[in-house]
């Protein structure tokens, strides 16, 4: 049976509204920070905690979605996602007031929105069950790179868009404004245009052990009702998570190092970066994915990206850079949606919410402790860091290599 468009494209909108809902804020925070007078270390503390809260979301959402349905979380969550910008919006009204922790009144009101945005924002996991209950096995080959493609546009249009609403009268709150509008939207469309995807005979019954047991990513791992390929595939996304994170959060500084860029120059940098990416994932891996399998596919992506971690740090020409940043760029691309091809290609339908929270849960405990790590690493060493990256990633290649002969022999 065809899947109706309206669910493909309900699973889109949540792509980009979720990248959206973090994007947008990258060129605000700063400068809500400095509004505050608060030292610079308190806007890590806003990136931080909204990565362990999406941590904590991540893994208790997506396994609650495996027994009460994919439709009743997504609109929990998203509701208390258009909830963070009320409370967000709210902050702006506060005196800028010092309280007991240090703290202006209105940044500790950001920090618990930012928290509620966090546990809400775990619902990527919910979103993604839900793609993988409404597609066939030859549709799941292509969807992840499409919504990685999608997941690509909020990133490019997210940070611009903060910008503009944040430059008028009203500073940060026409951002929050606006993405609470953005959120009011979605959800409208999730309650009338989604279709439950998960039927009730299909739900799992037991209730399962308390949510905080949830936090023990290695314990709920090792207990998985999952083939030894899934179990593969969820270590591997731990060491591929660690590597994003010395990248995301090293990147940036290591180019304004190297070209002395400015804040325009930056700008127009972080919007090459997701156009690099959302073309990769949307047009060109796509067509891999479906030439190659997702598993040879990633094994592939991870070699380019060992090679590519090593060439851009053998150049100061910023046109030569940029032609092996693109080399990089690709091999990270033919990674992001194939780990989560996988996953959905040979987990079990029943688990499959539990399944995509662990993932998410890793990749969001990796961006709450990781970034903190390398930034100082980088500081201390410089560019070798990436030399450690590239490393990394050719230790995922080879494990890979080992999956390609499992899958191989299980394929018909």
């Amino acid at each position: 049976m065809t899947t109706p468009r309206s669910q493909f494209y309900a699973a889109y909108l949540l792509s980009a509204v979720n990248v959206l809902g973090y994007s947008i804020l990258i060129p605000v925070l700063p400068f809500v920070v400095e509004q505050y007078g608060a030292p610079e270390w308190v806007y890590g503390l806003l990136l931080s905690a909204y990565s362990f809260f999406q941590f904590i979301g991540a893994t208790w959402l997506g396994k609650l979605s495996d027994t009460m349905g994919r439709k009743k979380i997504l609109l929990l969550s998203h509701g208390g996602t258009l909830l963070c910008w009320v409370i967000f919006a709210g902050s702006y009204f506060l005196p800028n007031t010092p309280t007991v922790v240090g703290l202006a009144l209105p940044l500790l009101v950001i920090l618990g929105a930012r928290v509620v945005d966090g546990i809400t924002g775990g619902n990527s996991a919910v979103a993604e069950a839900f793609v993988s209950d409404i597609t066939t096995p030859e549709e799941k080959k292509t969807i992840f790179s499409t919504l990685g493609g999608v997941a690509g546009l909020g990133m490019i249009v997210g940070p611009g868009l903060g910008g503009f609403f944040a430059s008028g009268e009203y500073g940060y709150l026409g951002t929050v404004i606006f993405a609470g509008c953005i959120s009011l939207v979605t959800l409208g469309f999730l309650t009338f245009g989604m279709q439950e995807s998960l039927p009730v005979e299909k739900r799992r019954t037991q209730s399962g052990p308390p949510w905080w047991h949830n936090l023990n990513l290695i314990k709920r791992l090792s207990n998985l009702d999952e083939s030894p390929i899934v179990r593969s595939t969820l270590y591997l996304k731990m060491l591929f998570s660690t590597l994003m994170s010395i990248y995301v959060s090293t990147i940036v500084l290591f180019v304004i190092d190297l070209f002395s860029l400015n804040e325009r120059d930056l700008g127009l940098f972080m919007l090459m970066v997701g156009a690099f990416l959302s073309f990769n994932q949307m047009v060109v891996v796509k067509k891999m994915m479906a030439r190659w399998g997702s598993t040879v596919t990633l094994q592939r992506g991870l070699a380019l990206a060992s090679v590519g971690f090593v060439l851009i740090t053998q150049t100061d020409s910023i046109w030569v850079y940029v032609g092996f940043y693109y080399l990089l760029n690709l091999g990270i691309a033919m990674c992001i949606p194939t780990i989560n091809t996988l996953l959905a290609e040979h987990g079990k339908p029943e688990n499959m919410g539990e399944t995509m929270g662990i993932s998410n849960g890793i990749m969001s405990l990796s961006y709450t402790f990781v970034p903190i790590v390398a930034a100082y690493a980088y500081g201390e060493i410089g560019h070798p860091i990436y030399w450690i990256s590239a490393l990394l990633a050719g230790v995922g290649a080879i494990a890979v290599s080992r999956m390609v002969q499992t899958v191989k022999s299980i394929e018909p």
